[in-house]
């Protein structure tokens, strides 16, 4: 069975597309990628169909990631088929909450940040967006400490759903 992970920021060009490209870089190191599924998607869909922001793909190469993105939103009926929902900020962690059909689905949304345990109490990726490379390098850094934490989980979960 199959474990969904699906990482959301605002227009899925910057945060959700880094931290979807870096998990999955860590799923695969970790020898997960026939059991774990790495997707990204929006909380609107201004940029539907565009890649990444050129910033996000600079960093991701220059720290030697690669990866492919095409930006879309994300939709209510996806919970059914995901098993964690991964909000970049407290703003997104609200809205996915507030698109879950039941508690259920409320219940699978969690901040990034909440896996780096060195975060503290301010859990939110900041949106590089209009600031410049520095932004994005700082999103990298936040997206990789938080991503070691979140790989521990889902090995957890994944390992339970086999057991």
């Amino acid at each position: 069975m199959t474990y969904r992970v699906c990482f959301v920021c605002t227009g899925n060009i910057c945060r959700s597309p880094m931290a979807e490209i870096v998990f999955r870089a860590r799923v695969a190191e970790a020898g997960l990628d026939e059991l774990v599924e790495v997707d990204s998607a929006g909380t609107g869909g201004w940029h539907e169909g565009d890649g990444a922001d050129p910033r996000t793909v600079a960093v991701l190469e220059d720290n030697g990631y690669q990866g492919g993105h095409t930006a879309r939103q994300f939709r209510s009926s996806w919970f059914s088929r995901l098993d964690l929902v991964i909000a970049l900020d407290s703003g997104h962690l609200g809205a996915l909450r507030r698109l879950a059909p039941t508690e259920q689905d409320a219940g699978k949304v969690r901040l990034l940040r909440s896996y780096d345990p060195a975060a503290g109490d301010d859990l939110d990726v900041p949106d590089p967006y209009y600031g410049g490379m520095d932004g994005f390098e700082e999103c990298l850094e936040m997206v990789e400490a938080a991503s070691t934490g979140l790989l521990a989980a889902v090995r957890e979960d994944v390992e339970g759903q086999v057991a």
